[in-house]
């Protein structure tokens, strides 16, 4: 009932291309849609768009297809499952949330050049030098090998060259299943807006969840070139758990990252300080050393039905397919 619901949602604010092939990948197939050409550098800029939307939110209307489909960005503070989330303090060097090698954590600003400034400009960063441009630069190539792109690794398509497991890269963030619920989303809605089709953003939330989104799952393959490895994110007691998961590979429980930067966290209009801020960035469980939030009532309606129709794709076709990309 409900993924019907939200289907008639999206079909109300979209407008979609034709079924896509079953032999041509969703990365060839809109690339050619949008560009009218499906070489390395044109998949690159497909990629560009799609990933700067899903962290920004709506910011380039020349090629969206849905302008008027709102997306919010990853960075932006959002509600999901009635949770409040908040993801910016992983992004922005507020909380020690990031591995580097060490036993603990410690405070990136992946933010560090340009920002939002440059994401609008269709660039990762201002420059080449900086954890911006190596996280956008990253996320690009990583979600080129999730949608299928025939020319990653040639030139003008840069290849994959971060961590080969995502559950490392993630150790030090104890992300729940609402985080990370609201960044598949975003991921979705990104893909809306540029005409994807339904059953495609199904394909989408179906790739990032199956690879990120559930607890103990067994080593996969998600970068041919790596090998099967760790890729759960979502390690915390409300994630849905794989289907004949391991969870002894993945060691011991992720501790909740503590702030960093207390000025961030005062700008925020929090109060927590590095010894007492033991809260996560999820309104799910308190907001980064203040007080639990109250719970708003439910998400508007559009929203709820969003909520529902993710959570039964990636919970859903998780079991169907006992976590196998």
């Amino acid at each position: 009932m409900y993924c019907k619901a939200i289907l008639a949602l999206l079909a109300c604010f979209t407008t979609t291309y034709a079924l896509r092939p079953e032999n041509i990948s969703i990365c060839d197939y809109y690339t050619s849609a949008l560009f009218s050409d499906n070489g390395p550098a044109t998949q690159y800029k497909l990629l560009i768009y799609l990933v700067n939307t899903a962290v920004i939110g709506n910011y380039n209307n020349t090629h969206a297809i849905a302008a008027d489909l709102r997306v919010p960005g990853i960075l932006a503070p959002g509600n999901f499952n009635g949770a409040n989330v908040n993801l910016l303090p992983y992004f922005n060097g507020q909380l020690k949330s990031s591995n580097r090698g060490g036993n603990a954590g410690v405070a990136v600003n992946f933010l560090d050049d340009g920002g939002a400034k440059p994401l609008m400009d269709n660039k990762p960063a201002n420059g080449e030098d900086s954890a911006q441009y190596k996280l956008l630069t990253h996320l690009y190539s990583y979600f080129g090998i999730l949608l299928g792109c025939s020319q990653i690794g040639k030139d003008g398509f840069p290849g994959y060259a971060g961590d080969s497991s995502q559950t490392k890269v993630h150790k030090f963030m104890d992300l729940d299943s609402n985080q990370i619920g609201y960044f598949i989303t975003q991921v979705g809605l990104a893909a809306s807006s540029f005409g994807v089709t339904n059953a495609d953003i199904t394909a989408v939330a179906t790739a990032v969840g199956d690879a990120f989104n559930m607890k103990c799952a067994l080593p996969t393959i998600v970068d041919p070139s790596q090998g099967p490895q760790l890729q759960s994110i979502c390690l915390a007691d409300d994630c849905p758990e794989a289907p004949k998961g391991e969870c002894r590979p993945y060691g011991a429980s992720a501790r909740e990252p503590i702030v960093a930067n207390t000025t961030l966290a005062t700008a925020a209009g929090k109060n927590a300080t590095e010894s007492n801020a033991n809260t996560k960035a999820s309104g799910s469980k308190g907001t980064m050393g203040g007080p639990k939030p109250t719970k708003t009532g439910a998400p508007n309606v559009g929203n709820a039905v969003l909520v529902e129709c993710w959570l039964a794709v990636l919970v859903g076709v998780a079991t169907l397919f006992a976590f196998a990309l």
